[in-house]
């Protein structure tokens, strides 16, 4: 089979982090005969080497090309793509790993909509990804109908004829931005950009010792030195005019004024912090003109605008303000209808912990800004005006590997008079449906652990914060729901008090401990009906399995029954196969579910003669004395026995009816 995709990863010292990466690749859905991987040894020093090799002979999916150190990624991953056989190249990162089904999806998505690049969702561990470009599919992406700027680091798929036909490659040398000069030419060269928003490609992992090269201090004159040639690709290939300043504009938002912003900037030392500045002041009044940065939003434009007039105190001042700018998220009710969990919330932006006060009207000072505080009045009029257009998103993040979804908020927008009258507070009111069916870009979530996070846009501000924390009294408890083939409960965090889903996994936190003797009826001549109301959610009927195991023998019998919406499950009991003997009971409530798991109800039923009794399940320590004496247990507590200790007969069964 011809080679579809060749994966290409510069290595330099990865160390243990390379491990997840390896197992990642050779765990691909994609046939094994349909791909190949590259490892460029870009000189390593430790034990990568030896690994590598021993792993290329074994595994004839393996190569491994070694080379002298060359001081950064770009030759590495040249060197790659000059190897590689594959219709695509896909570029990963030693420190980083591909979701299962990464290359087949990336692949079959590329063909299908003859893309030179494509783009694959990423979750970020420990750093930021794009999330904007992922919120749908785009089959036809270009960089003027979706935010492809955003998204330079290296990890795409590209077709290697494209390479070859327009002599691609990445820069060389020591230096930074590489991947930024590379991946803008490609977009703006491609004949079709194709990004892939419903499934997690690529995991972009932050190491913990923080060895992740784009984690290290950048030196603010070489760095700014490689971000003009990235500003010269767009150069290159568009025309003066709204285009290039929106592309200019990623690189003023991401590389420069978000480096002057609050605590980030603040942190660095004096010296440092005004070596940057005067860089950035440099290359802002030499590069970009007014339509730049006109339409960033208003926090953004106003440092901007001081980086621009060269006004260092004014941009400390600023970012000292801007430190304070948080974001605070109250829970407001959870609950199940009909199979969807609907969150209702509110959402405010909060300035050193209390609610921002925002001008309710007023003329607005000149511009630019005089001072911080011209600044600051300049930035509550407009944020204010924009008001009506702000919109809170909630998403699941997985716990495990960090994916998002987006979930479907209808909002609602109050303001609200401050306190004293002077002003107002802007309150974000969001009714959110999760549904189980569909909540993962049209998929259920893979069982685990899934937090509930808000998302706000507001002001230039871009807040995130899990769903709470929630007050420990009176905050909504929804059960768990028995909804798409799953058990989802939702539950408030023990360390965050956050809103969270727990999908597949729950066990005792569903409650099934509280049934009581009253919630369990039996009926038919023998009490072989069984029906006990449990404590969920069930939208529509379900098959379940029961299953007795017998607390003497081990023996165990199952028996399939129906969960009712009001979570009442019923079975007909093989009395007939159940006699003289004490059985434990569990419940399975996805039966259907592959690895589904057996939940114990706290009650055990004794059959004999005369029928079936409901008894307290026996404690694991005392099993066999409880089996041994629980004729004696039962009668007793029925007030059944004589007083010449004989059982008294006749025909009636507690709990049937």
């Amino acid at each position: 089979m011809p080679v579809k995709v060749s994966v290409i990863v510069p290595v330099y010292n990865p160390g243990r982090y390379i491990e997840d990466c390896i197992a990642s690749l050779l765990g691909q859905s994609l046939p094994p005969d349909a791909y190949e991987i590259v490892f460029v040894d870009d000189g390593c020093t430790d034990a990568t080497p030896a690994l590598l090799d021993a792993l290329a002979a074994q595994d004839s999916r393996v190569r491994v090309v070694h080379q002298e150190n060359s001081g950064w990624p770009g030759k590495p991953r040249n060197v790659g793509i000059d190897a590689a056989r594959g219709e695509y190249v896909m570029f990963v990162d030693a420190d980083d790993h591909l979701g299962t089904e990464a290359l087949e999806r990336m692949y079959d998505y590329g063909v299908a909509n003859d893309a030179d690049v494509v783009v694959g969702k990423m979750a970020g561990r420990g750093r930021a990804v794009p999330v904007e470009l992922f919120r749908t599919n785009r089959p036809r992406a270009t960089v003027e109908n979706a935010p492809l700027i955003d998204s330079l680091t290296p990890h795409k798929m590209i077709r290697r004829a494209f390479l070859d036909r327009t002599g691609l490659r990445f820069p060389e040398g020591r230096r930074r931005l590489e991947d930024h000069v590379f991946v803008t030419e490609a977009y703006l060269r491609a004949g079709n950009v194709a990004v892939l928003g419903d499934y997690v490609c690529y995991y972009h992992v932050r190491r913990d010792d923080a060895a992740n090269v784009s984690f290290q201090r950048i030196d603010p004159v070489s760095y700014f030195k490689d971000l003009r040639e990235a500003l010269g690709v767009v150069e290159r290939y568009t025309e003066p005019g709204a285009l290039r300043d929106r592309l200019f504009r990623r690189w003023l938002r991401v590389e420069m004024v978000e480096r002057l912003r609050g605590r980030r900037f603040l942190n660095l030392p004096e010296d440092y912090r005004r070596e940057l500045f005067e860089e950035i002041h440099g290359i802002v009044v030499e590069r970009f003109g007014p339509g730049v940065a006109a339409p960033l939003q208003p926090t953004q434009q106003v440092v901007a605008a001081l980086a621009a007039d060269g006004r260092y105190d004014d941009v400390v001042a600023f970012a000292r303000w801007e430190a304070g700018v948080g974001l605070a998220v109250e829970p407001r009710d959870v609950e199940w209808r009909g199979g969807l969990l609907r969150i209702v919330f509110a959402a405010e932006l909060t300035h050193d912990g209390r609610p921002m006060v925002f001008p309710a009207a007023g003329e607005r000072p000149r511009w630019p800004p005089r001072d911080v505080a011209d600044a600051v009045r300049w930035l509550g009029l407009d944020t204010a005006e924009r008001f009506d257009r702000a919109s809170p998103d909630l998403l699941l993040r997985e716990r495990a590997g960090a994916a998002q979804y987006f979930q479907p908020v209808r909002t609602d927008r109050e303001r609200i008079a401050a306190a004293d009258g002077n002003g107002v507070r802007l309150v974000l009111r969001g009714t959110a449906v999760v549904d189980p069916a569909t909540a993962v870009s049209g998929s259920p979530p893979r069982e685990g652990l899934w937090d509930v996070w808000v998302r706000v846009g507001l002001g230039g501000w871009t807040k995130e914060l899990r769903l709470g924390p929630a007050p420990r009294h009176g905050r909504p408890a929804p059960p768990a729901a028995v909804v798409a083939d799953q058990v989802v409960l939702p539950y408030w965090t023990d360390r965050h008090a956050g809103l969270a889903l727990d999908v597949g996994h729950a066990s005792e936190r569903l409650g099934l401990g509280r049934v009581a003797a009253g919630d369990v009826t039996l009926a038919g001549d023998r009490g072989e009906r069984f029906h006990v109301l449990l404590p969920l959610h069930v939208p529509e009927a379900a098959p379940v399995l029961l299953r007795l195991t017998g607390v003497k023998s081990g023996s165990s019998h199952e028996v399939f029954g129906t969960l009712a919406p009001g979570g009442r499950l019923d079975a007909v009991l093989p009395v007939g196969d159940l006699g003289g003997r004490t059985w434990l009971t569990t419940v399975c409530l996805t039966p259907d579910t592959e690895g589904a798991r057996f939940q114990p109800l706290p009650f055990a039923l004794h059959v004999d003669p005369d029928g079936v009794l409901v008894v307290p399940a026996p404690q694991p320590g005392g099993v066999r004395r409880t089996a041994r004496r629980v004729r004696r247990v039962v009668y007793r507590a029925l007030g059944r026995l004589t007083a010449g200790g004989r059982v008294a007969t006749g025909p009636s069964r507690r709990r049937r009816r």
